[in-house]
């Protein structure tokens, strides 16, 4: 059954208009939620919205929003002054332009939503549109009204359907300079480098939801149980390995931990490479054989007079060898 829906209007393009309505792509609806109780009597707590001045309740009928000038008084402003700003996105997504998906960075993604007809007449128009954007390989960009805020938004095909994707003004995203100015510029040594290329190769997988869950609420669940049924709580994780002292022990560390344990992208494989010829060691791996004390510092091997190029850099034997 599909969730109640966020907003319903029309889709446009050009002179093609079909009836649509928008509906929630995500829900966290399955996540522990909890109720505020009072500690002595074990109670739930409730909040109750009253004058700030008076102390006195205020019921829903009689609350209007007030935009807070610099002298501290209110401008009020109740439903019938909000219906005054229509526009006309606040009943038609109008697709404005049409873009490459790969031209919207994904820091201006929001809220996902899912576009559906609305009746059986739409049906047509719907596809037209759906299939002219597929055909294309595009994205449209079009305005639409939620929540009494005019949002941007993308709409893009998706299988049957069209996925609607609000996007944050730019405004609203920060500068990443300013966030990221207190990083130093650095050159990686190159012997780090291959470990750190060597735990990301054999960490490469796919992305699979099913094999993410939130831990947390299975932990919070955990102990709900446990204190339901009178049982201690369960065991805390051990604390994790403190600060590193080594980044290149910790790396060597790291790479061995792992090679007794390959990535799920490479078990699929693990079969038909195990009739190949015992692959060649690479240079991240040479170097935690070598223990602490080795460094990387040997020299290139020159060109052999019969004609062969000299060896490949370690980075691309490492590739090799992956």
């Amino acid at each position: 059954m599909a969730a109640r829906a966020n907003w319903k209007g029309y889709l446009k393009l050009s002179l093609v208009s079909c009836a649509v309505a928008l509906h929630p792509a995500v829900s966290t609806a399955q996540r522990v939620r909890f109720n505020i109780l009072s500690k002595a009597t074990g109670h739930r707590v409730r909040n109750e919205v009253v004058d700030s001045e008076t102390g006195d309740p205020v019921p829903e009928e009689e609350r209007v929003k007030g935009y807070r000038l610099d002298d501290g008084s209110y401008v009020a402003l109740g439903d019938e002054d909000f219906d005054q700003v229509a526009l006309e996105s606040t009943h038609t997504l109008d697709i404005e332009t049409f873009v490459p998906a790969a031209e919207i960075d994904p820091i201006y993604f929001d809220t996902p939503y899912f576009l559906v007809p609305d009746d059986d007449i739409a049906q047509e128009a719907y596809a037209v549109i759906r299939d002219a954007m597929a055909a294309e390989q595009v994205v449209g960009l079009a305005r639409v009204v939620l929540y009494r805020r005019e949002r941007i938004v993308l709409v893009a095909p998706r299988g049957r359907g069209l996925m609607v994707r609000a996007l944050h003004y730019k405004t609203e995203v920060r500068d990443e300079c300013a966030a990221f100015e207190a990083i130093d510029t650095m050159k990686v040594a190159p012997d780090m480098l291959d470990l750190a290329v060597h735990i990301v190769r054999s960490k490469a997988g796919h992305f699979e939801t099913s094999t993410f869950e939130d831990r947390y609420d299975a932990a919070l669940m955990a102990l709900i149980r446990a204190k339901q049924e009178g049982r201690p709580p369960p065991p805390a994780p051990e604390p994790g390995p403190g600060n590193v002292i080594s980044l290149m022990e910790a790396l060597r560390r790291s790479v061995k931990a792992g090679a007794g344990a390959p990535a799920p992208a490479a078990r699929a494989e693990a079969a038909g490479k195990a009739k190949r010829t015992k692959r060649a060691r690479s240079p991240a791996e040479r170097s935690v054989e070598g223990g602490a004390d080795r460094t990387s510092t040997a020299k290139p091997t020159s060109t052999k007079a019969s004609g062969k190029t000299a060896r490949s850099s370690p980075r691309k034997r490492l590739k090799k060898a992956g």
